[in-house]
């Protein structure tokens, strides 16, 4: 392979210098950090949302500067004004400078409700969208939280630790009712539990029709505590915070239902450990039963429990999971349209997660998205054609579509047509849809074939897209799309980078998938520092077909001022199959290494890469990747820059910690293996360390400890802290942090 490389640079020599950059305007770090977040986001839809119940399409459009909300008609076209600034300012609902409408929130195909200056507001729709009366209909306390409404548009909240409700009845709100009296702050009503792990998200669960409330019961009494300190006053004060760390006491929840008629609650009786995890809260379409998943603690078997939402009694188990690494529910059922009896379940268990058809009364399921790709969200139903509507990864990892599924046949189709990244929003019937896409990426090449055949071309982000994302709305049916907008390209200004997407094969033959980013105005007859990018821990993927093709515009500013850049997914990432991410059971870090090592091998290979200047970044689990590269593949990298990083996997939490290594009395090997303390010494080049002061997730303790070891092992690191900050740095802080990652990197690798 070596001794084509002068034929090899000879013929980039050639393309490079006969590309033509068509604009050569450089980003600011601010731009390079926040600008797809705000001055150069593409355009997009605000504010999209269906009517429920109808086929009209909602979104946010400017006339003279100021919000108005729009409906669509499908497939009419026919277009309604529902609202605008104009008209709240009129009743003085909204501020005579206003310009912009409040958030919108549809509870029904006539009730929309928005919030404003702790009031809620409701509005009417009457006939034909031309009569709508506006009226502040229910006052909440300071500082309220985790607003939930039923159907019908009864709503519960919470206050610091307690739960309130209020049902919605003969046109207004009822006096709210306090559902829990507890004073102890460490036992919490109606909010996440379990570290927001397994997919929850929130703790109120009114029922279809709004006759009762489920909320989650949290005590945490018996966790440690865990100091977070506020430095931003004088003297310094101590905020508690409960967090169970891997093999230590965990907090006990239990699922509680309240009857607004009776003002009584009851505890579901979840039999079992009190440290197990209670996921998946469905209520069932009638009311009369609720379904909770209850996972053990060592997270390899779960059991879908009914039980009668009356007295809390079990009735019987509908389903089981189990899985001798571990099971991680993520999604409740959700039922047929109609039916109280089938409903989909996502599960894992052929190896890819998948949606199932399950049936209560015959005790029953099966697949209905067989397939060696993982499906990525449930998008709803078309009642009309009993399909399931959903996207996944079927075509190609990278990329995600949608489609619908029959659930009687089994026989599936694509509903988009177009390459790249769909992120839809269906309507209530399955007959409309909106579709989001962008795609630019170029075909794939290995990276034998990019050694070999020189894999260079015109077709690179420089040749930029006029337009770079689409929105469409898809009749589903008849696959007919009308374009909402045309996305321009807000980076065509930009001198940007040739972008090409590679893949080959970890040690275990897997196929991975890497993205090489050239420097601009790119010389293949010199040689250019390298800085890896990762991340190559659960439920993240980088590498992906969508806008922009670097992923992220700091790579771009990078390659814009001379390095290479290269990002991979290696085994233990998101959207490739159970045991792609399983390959890391118990030995956090040890095959990721060696994925990352292989993209760093064949980064060798290329006779424009200086394999002396090799640098290496990420955050939270790609911190704890870099610093291990550093430290347990010392010399393969000249200079690490790791942010908020796992040091010691004993000191992480229960649950994310446990599901992925066990508990450190179960797996001590593991947990040593991986022990970044224990290997300070064996550091050789520049390290920089990077810590939010108020970190709540991966604790501030981490990186203290790693500079004690340091410290007693006589080796120099560097550390930087962001007071004020917990897990990581945003907003217009952060160009500081990035601006302080590249000058590290401009001091020691270039």
């Amino acid at each position: 392979m070596q001794k084509n490389f002068p034929t090899i640079t000879a013929l980039l020599l050639l393309l490079c210098t006969t590309v033509a950059l068509a604009q050569n305007k450089q980003y600011t770090m601010a731009e390079a950090t926040n600008g797809l977040s705000t001055t150069l986001a593409p355009k997009s839809i605000r504010g999209a949302a269906w009517r429920p119940g109808t086929q009209q399409f909602f979104q946010v459009v400017k006339v003279d500067g100021k919000d108005v909300y729009i409906g669509t008609n499908f497939p009419s076209g026919a277009v309604d004004t529902l609202l605008s600034v104009a008209a709240l300012r009129h009743t003085g609902l909204l501020d005579s400078s206003a310009r912009s409408l409040p958030g919108l929130r549809w509870l029904s195909s006539d009730v929309l409700v928005f919030e404003r200056a702790n009031h809620l507001y409701r509005i009417q729709l009457g006939q034909g969208n031309t009569s709508v009366s506006q009226a502040k209909v229910f006052s909440f306390p300071e500082g309220y939280a985790n607003l939930s409404f039923s159907k019908d548009g009864s709503l519960a909240y919470t206050l610091q630790n307690n739960l309130y409700f209020s049902k919605w009845s003969n046109g207004k709100y009822q006096p709210a009712t306090a559902v829990t009296y507890d004073l102890d702050t460490n036992i919490i009503n109606g909010q996440a539990v379990h570290r927001n792990e397994f997919g929850i998200d929130n703790g109120i669960f009114l029922s279809p029709k709004g006759n009762y409330l489920a909320y989650y019961r949290m005590d945490q009494t018996m966790v440690e505590d865990y100091p977070i300190i506020d430095w931003s006053v004088v003297p310094a004060q101590n905020h508690n915070i409960k967090y169970p760390m891997a093999g230590r006491t965990s907090h006990q929840v239990s699922l509680q239902v309240f009857n607004p008629k009776t003002g009584n609650s009851i505890a579901v009786n979840t039999e079992g450990p009190k440290d197990q995890y209670l996921t998946c809260i469905t209520w069932s379409p009638d009311e009369q039963y609720l379904y909770i998943g209850v996972l053990n603690r060592d997270q390899n078997h779960l059991s879908v429990n009914q039980y009668d939402a009356q007295t809390g009694e079990e009735v019987k188990t509908i389903l089981q999971e189990g899985d001798l690494k571990y099971v991680e529910p993520q999604h409740p059922l959700s039922f047929l349209p109609g039916s109280t009896n089938e409903f989909l379940w996502w599960s894992q268990r052929d190896g890819y997660m998948h949606l199932w058809l399950g049936n209560i009364a015959r005790n029953s399921i099966r697949c209905l998205t067989p397939g060696n790709y993982v499906v990525n969200e449930f998008l709803g139903f078309n009642e009309k054609g009993k399909e399931v509507l959903f996207t996944s990864a079927k075509e190609d990892p990278r990329e995600k579509h949608a489609y619908a599924v029959n659930w009687n046949t089994g026989k599936m189709r694509r509903l988009d047509l177009e390459p790249g990244t769909h992120n839809v929003l269906a309507s209530d019937n399955g007959q409309y849809a909106l579709d989001v896409f962008s795609a630019e990426s170029r075909p794939t090449a290995s990276f034998e074939q990019f050694v070999q055949e020189a894999m260079w071309s015109e077709n690179s982000a420089n040749a930029a897209k006029t337009i770079v994302k689409k929105s469409v709305i898809r009749a589903l049916e008849t696959g007919k799309a009308t374009v909402l907008e045309n996305a321009p390209n807000p980076l065509a200004p930009f001198e940007r980078p040739n972008i090409y997407p590679l893949s080959f094969r970890a040690n275990d033959g897997t196929t991975l998938y890497g993205k090489l980013i050239l420097p601009t105005n790119f010389n293949p007859s010199k040689k250019y520092p390298v800085i890896v990018y990762l991340y190559n821990g659960p439920h993240v993927q980088l590498i992906k077909n969508s806008f922009p093709a670097s992923g992220n515009l700091w790579y771009e500013y990078l390659a814009q001022h001379g390095y290479i850049v290269w990002t991979m997914d290696g085994r233990g990432s998101s959207n490739r199959g159970l045991k792609f991410e399983q390959a890391i059971f118990r030995h956090l870090g040890l095959h990721e290494m060696e994925d990352q090592l292989k993209g760093v091998e064949w980064l060798k290979k290329l006779p424009f890469v200086d394999s002396s200047r090799l640098g290496v970044h990420g955050w939270s689990f790609g911190g704890f990747m870099t610093t291990s590269l550093m430290l347990r593949h010392p010399g393969v990298f000249k200079v690490g820059v790791a942010g908020g990083p796992v040091i010691d996997w004993s000191m992480y939490e229960v649950m994310y910690g446990e599901r992925y290594m066990d508990r450190p009395q179960d797996n001590p090997e593991g947990y040593a293996e991986n022990n970044l303390l224990t290997k300070v010494g064996n550091l050789k080049g520049k390290l920089l360390m990077i810590h939010g002061a108020q970190d709540g997730t991966v604790v501030w303790q981490h990186s203290i400890n790693f500079l004690k070891a340091s410290v007693d092992a006589n080796v120099q690191v560097d550390y930087f802290v962001y007071p004020g900050y917990e897990h990581n740095v945003r907003g217009k802080d952060r160009v500081h942090l990035m601006q302080k990652i590249t000058n590290y990197f401009d001091d020691y690798l270039k």
